[in-house]
Order: C-alpha cells, then structure tokens, then sequence
C-alpha cells in the first residue's frame, strides 16, 4: 500500500493554495501537510516479486489477490497482503530488473570494448571514488562536488559518496564492502559509521556483508556451523543469544563487534554486492576512458528528466537552472520534477566542465531515445525535447528514412505528429528553412 510522503504532502498543500490563490505562512503550510502524511496514496507492485503457488492450490487459499491501483483492466494482479505477511506458506522469486547491464551493451557497441576485457585494477578508475583528478577537473568546476562518482551505478548518489568519503577505499574491496553497507539496513547508520568514527572498526575490520560474520567468527575457532548459524540470524535482524554472546567472548570476539551483530536489520550477500560493484566499474572505466560514449549512453539510459532547452544549451544556461533549483532546495520549494532534473543536470554539469559539448539536433538525424556521438559532440534524442516526446520522435525518425520533407504540412504528414509538435520543433530553430505547406506561392517564384 503507497502512501502519501512528506515531500508529496508538501507539494500538494502547496499547489491547492497556489491554484486558489492563497498565501499561508510556512509553518502553516507544514501543519496542513503533516495532516495528509501516511494517507493511503494507492497500492503498487514489485515488479520483480515473484510468489510461487504450489501446483493444485488456490491463491485464495493464502491471500486475497488484486489489479495495482484497482485498474481492474490492467493484466497484473498482485497479492493483497505484502510478502512478509505470507512468507511463511508461499515462496517469493526477486527476479529484479537492471539498468546496468543494458548500459554496458551500449558503451560497448559505442566503444567495441569487450566489458569482460577491462581491467578491475585501473588506478585511474580507482581514483573517481577519492577525488576528481582522473577527470581533470576540480570540485569547485562542479558545483564542490568531492567525488569523480556522480552518474556511477551505486556508488553516484549524495548519501553513497559520502560513505565513500567517510571510509576513504583504497582498493576494489574496499568498493565491495561499502556496497554491502549500503544496501543493508542499520548496517552502516548507527552501526559501522559509528564504529569508524570512534576508531573502534576500519573499513577492513567493519560487519559489511553478511559472509564476513561467518568468515571471521571461523577465524576466531568457532564451529562453523555455529558461525553459520549465527550469521543467518545476525543477517535477519533476530541478533544473538546471551550464549553466543558468551560463546564469542571467549573466543576473542570484541564486545563492539557484538554490539554491531545486534544492531544489524538485514545484510547484503557478498557475491551481490560484488556483482554490483563489477557493474559500476566497468561503467567508471568507460567514464574515465571514454567519456564521450559514457555520457552517450548515460544520458539515452538512465537520465529520466533530462530537458533540451535547461541542459543541452549550453553551460551558462545549465548554471542558471542549477542554481535556481539549489534554492529551491534549500527552502523547500521544490517540486519532486525539477529535483529529478537537479540530478541529471549535475551530470551535464562535470560534462561540460570536462570539455564536451552538445550538437543541436537535426531532425534527419537524430534518434526517438538513444544519444549519439556526431563529429565528437554529443547529439540528444527526441524524447528529451518538451511536447514531443518519444512516440513521436520515433514517428519523425522513421519518417525521415524516406528523405528531406518538403514542408512542414509535409512532416506533419508523413510523421503523423500534431501542430504542437511541429510549433515546437520550430520554437528551437529545428525547422528553419522549412516551407509552411507543399503550395507555391507566386511571390515566391517571382
């Protein structure tokens, strides 16, 4: 079941007074919205969450079943309890779908690297996660951003790179480990952070996946099925026994490695998180390496609210809206859109600062959704573009397979595309030197 989060509550308190022409004062604002936090939004779907039912049994027999949404016309129908409501009877496949995979195929149609080929002990790669020199830029050129990590697979967000700044890795396991830590609960806040802080843990000696539990309690010379078991345990949120607790004290076992054990809510398996890691390598490779095909594939695979006219304009443009939605942040203002825009602008960003560049787009050229390198700059795609969108900029690129339009009622035509699409294309300059209509007029021959 979804419900309404506090942001969302915000913007929607927000947008009723701004449509009803109304000014409150923001603590009042505040209290409106904390009165809508929690309220049932909808009901969603893992779309990866796969329950198997026994063969012979009802489904009705362990859950009621439902449409996401109530969209009784909608062919997905999900459990109406969540899982761990009936994890007891029926088994659940997490069959998750990755962006990852589907990058690394485009930088190596673009680059004809071999990804299984490159290198995981790249001192420049390795760099990205310590400073920005391997881009040659400066922190200050983007924004104080510290890091060469914005736009790597895990490791790109704010909350992930200043882990990344907190455990200082030296070396690839050390990525391995911080991605356990990430992506387990209370693992890292209020656990190995902590531990790192006080000088009691390092990164090497710190609980980050849940294999390091077994591992190092079999080091100690505990049995290990009683590590194991401990493990399994520790990995659920259960924590230890009194008799663990004893068992590992006279084993060696420190009482903060203890105190960490019964803090843990879930952990991550090791193999996982080294599988994410390789991902995210051999995307920071291609950063660093192949720049131009990285932001390429980037920008046409996992920037979701990139803007043609805000980014792809040039740098003194991308600056104003950057710092217009800083301060937007900064009080509150901002809507969940232009936050998703602030993400992918920050890409452009370190783009520009490295010294690349966009291509306007040409209408015979360009693509419906992926990116492409022209003569050593970077062309957008049509879906980028506000008011056109991917279905018809798939409609104008295969229409302009069949050769030059004539006109604009031409491409109108031809691509099937509405007056809107064609007033915009020509607002940014795409159509220039485009006739109206297929009809002469005799002013013009003349």
């Amino acid at each position: 079941i979804g419900t309404v989060a506090e942001k969302t509550a915000y913007g929607y308190v927000l947008k009723y007074l701004e449509e009803r022409g109304r000014v409150k004062r923001r603590c009042e604002i505040e209290r409106i919205a904390e009165g809508c936090i929690d309220i049932r939004r909808t009901t969603g779907q893992h779309p990866g969450g796969i329950v198997v039912l026994p063969i012979g049994d009802e489904i009705h027999s362990f859950t009621p079943v439902q449409h996401p949404a109530n969209d009784v016309k909608s062919g997905i129908v999900t459990t109406h309890f969540d899982y761990h409501s009936i994890d007891h009877n029926l088994l659940k496949l997490d069959i998750l779908g990755h962006l990852d995979p589907t990058m690394i195929r485009m930088l190596q149609d673009l680059t004809g690297i071999d990804p299984l080929e490159i290198p995981l002990d790249s001192r420049e790669v390795m760099s990205l996660f310590k400073d920005t020199s391997a881009l040659g830029i400066t922190p200050e050129d983007i924004g104080g951003c510290k890091l060469g990590a914005l736009g790597i697979p895990e490791f790109g967000t704010d909350f992930a790179m200043q882990m990344l700044i907190d455990t200082k890795p030296q070396y690839f396991s050390d990525l391995v480990r911080i991605a356990g830590l990430s992506h387990g609960t209370d693992v890292w806040l209020g656990n190995a952070q902590t531990l790192l802080k006080e000088g009691k843990a390092t990164i090497s000696t710190a609980i980050c996946t849940r294999d390091d539990i077994m591992i190092y309690l079999i080091q100690k010379g505990l049995e290990s099925e009683l590590a194991f078991t401990i493990m399994e345990k520790v990995r659920k949120g259960k924590g230890l026994t009194p008799e663990w607790e004893q068992i590992m004290r006279e084993h060696g076992v420190p009482d903060w490695y203890i105190w960490s054990c019964n803090k843990i809510q879930y952990m991550f398996p090791k193999a996982h998180a080294a599988a994410y890691v390789m991902m995210a390598w051999r995307v920071a490779y291609c950063k660093v390496f192949y720049p131009l095909a990285y932001y390429c594939a980037y920008y046409s695979i996992r920037a979701n609210a990139f803007d043609y006219e805000k980014m792809a304009m040039g740098r003194e443009r991308l600056e104003y809206y950057i710092n217009d939605y800083k301060a937007k942040k900064a009080d509150g203002t901002i809507s969940n859109v232009e936050d998703d825009e602030l993400k992918d602008m920050r890409i452009v960003q370190e783009m520009y600062a490295r010294g690349f560049e966009f291509v306007p787009i040409d209408i015979y050229k360009a693509k419906a959704r992926s990116f492409q390198i022209i003569d050593g700059k970077i062309m957008p795609s049509f879906k980028v573009i506000s008011k056109v969108g991917e279905s018809a900029g798939e409609s104008i690129e295969i229409a302009a397979r069949d050769g030059e339009f004539l006109s604009k009622d031409d491409l109108r035509q031809r691509a099937r595309i509405g007056q809107t699409v064609i007033e915009k294309l020509g607002e940014l300059g795409l159509l220039d030197g485009m006739a109206e209509s297929n009809q002469l007029s005799l002013f013009d021959v003349i």
